[in-house]
């Protein structure tokens, strides 16, 4: 399912406690990240499990630069997109992303 949920111009933000989680926890850098959303496709889904009342949290697959497919979770704050979560995306999700 693909969404309008990403603002435009397209803006990131990173708070001390996020800035660099995702490299420590799974080698993926800051910018890696961002750049899932500029190449296409872009597959996004509602994250039913981890949305809450006052957030809205979203999944998405793509893939970087260099053509690495990720997995990252998102929410949207002041409009501005907020990475929560990024990873190489497994297995089942590359096969999601391959199909479209």
């Amino acid at each position: 399912m693909n969404m309008k949920v990403l603002p435009k111009p397209l803006e990131f933000e990173w708070d001390k406690g996020n800035t660099n989680k995702n490299l420590k926890k799974h080698d993926i850098t800051d910018s890696e990240s961002e750049e899932v959303f500029s190449n296409k496709p872009l597959l996004l889904s509602l994250d039913k499990k981890h949305s809450i009342e006052t957030e809205v949290r979203y999944h998405a697959l793509g893939k970087t630069n260099s053509d690495k497919a990720m997995f990252i979770s998102l929410t949207v704050r002041n409009n501005k997109v907020r990475i929560i979560s990024a990873r190489k995306a497994n297995k089942r999700e590359r096969k999601i992303y391959g199909k479209k």
